[in-house]
């Protein structure tokens, strides 16, 4: 077991957790039990009964999200269950409230089918202003974002789209260091589950309108593998929304394994296991190349390895090594400027003007640094800004 580990087990043995309720209101008199409580509370419930959106005036709702899993992907360890999933839930929701001052509520459900976790989610959300969908396993995850997009908050899968989000903030500062253009580009992405098909998306500019293209080239191709190869109408084996990368990935349809994808390939981004690349593979790609390895604890190759096979700009998403890709650079900002304007969705306009600010927040860039610290707290601020400003011009107040 690693130091950390054992540390770990201690601290959280000696907290009993790693969040707790605290009162905005102190009660020293009857006047204040009065106030808080009965009878007084009365007047703000009849309000809310009167008008809904009083809610986010008179309760904790304005400023309140749910950190929702079931506990079937959790980080690396897999499959392990709702109740075994509180910790890194009660985690989660302690960066929300340190880096985006957000209350937020580690709720992990006791049940599996999709439908079963929409209808759960449906019956508590009225108490919350954004949900945040936690280590869902693909495709399950899919079927429940999109079935509660209409529930009149935000709605956010955070291993999908704050991965694609940070990756994509990566990008587009190792593009500034390397010369090469997001429209030029050919990518590689293995994994094709949740944040590789959100990845995917985003890099493609899917779902932004032509107008809103202008402001942002998609990337020219991308090829996404997965532990069978490439992802091609060669391939009778694929299911379900496998087949739906057919419709907008790998325009030339190629087959073969991921080491043939690579050839003459600009960017690697794996977000699937350790250990499957070495420099060999590297060098085939174009100069300059750009190596994302994402898979943690061991990435998919390690940095001294990539650049010995000719990469300029390698990032991970370990701590300890250089250019960490990690979700708390953005989902504490996207849910604070989404809250701040009482934004209905999240859409992929807000999660573009999010990924640009992010990558413009690093002013010194170097091949080292294309990301900020995970440790910088102001980044939330920039973010919600941004976020704020899309969301007001589309209007999904």
């Amino acid at each position: 077991m690693s130091d950390f580990h054992q540390r770990s087990l201690i601290i959280h043995e000696q907290l009993k957790g790693k969040i707790s309720v605290v009162a905005k209101l102190n009660i020293q008199t009857k006047d204040d039990l009065s106030l808080a409580y009965t009878p007084g509370v009365a007047a703000p419930c009849e309000k809310i009964s009167k008008n809904p959106e009083d809610a986010l005036k008179f309760t904790i709702k304005s400023n309140s999200v749910a950190v929702v899993t079931d506990g079937s992907a959790v980080l690396g360890l897999g499959d392990i269950g709702a109740l075994a999933s509180l910790p890194v839930m009660e985690g989660k929701a302690l960066l929300f409230k340190k880096y985006g001052s957000i209350d937020a509520w580690p709720i992990p459900l006791d049940v599996r089918e999709p439908a079963d976790i929409i209808e759960t989610v449906r019956r508590i959300a009225p108490a919350f202003g954004g949900i945040n969908l936690e280590d869902i396993s693909a495709p399950r995850c899919f079927e429940i974002e999109e079935g509660l997009q209409d529930l009149g908050i935000p709605v956010f899968h955070d291993d999908q789209h704050g991965t694609a989000i940070v990756l994509l903030a990566a990008l587009l500062n190792a593009l500034k260091l390397t010369g090469k253009k997001m429209s030029d580009l050919q990518v590689v992405i293995n994994g094709a589950g949740a944040a590789g098909r959100a990845i995917t998306r985003l890099l493609l500019g899917m779902d932004l309108s032509k107008e809103e293209k202008q402001d942002f080239e998609p990337a020219k191709n991308v090829v996404l593998c997965d532990s069978k190869g490439i992802i091609s109408s060669e391939r009778k084996d694929l299911l379900g929304y496998k087949k739906e990368f057919l419709t907008y990935t790998n325009v030339n349809n190629i087959g073969g394994s991921l080491r043939e994808a690579l050839i003459g390939s600009d960017v690697f981004i794996g977000v699937s296991k350790g250990d499957l690349l070495t420099r060999k593979e590297i060098r085939t790609m174009k100069k300059d190349s750009i190596v994302f390895a994402l898979a943690n604890p061991v990435p998919e190759i390690y940095p001294e390895e990539a650049l010995a096979g000719g990469a300029k700009i390698v990032g991970t998403g370990r701590s300890d090594l250089p250019n960490q890709v990690n979700n708390v650079l953005a989902f504490p900002g996207i849910f604070r400027g989404a809250l701040d304007i009482g934004a209905t969705q999240i859409t992929t306009k807000m999660k573009l003007a999010a990924a640009i600010a992010l990558a413009n927040s690093v002013k010194h860039l170097s091949v080292d640094r294309i990301l900020p610290s995970p440790l910088d707290y102001t980044l939330a601020p920039l973010i919600a800004k941004a976020v704020r400003r899309v969301a007001n011009d589309q209007d999904l107040m």
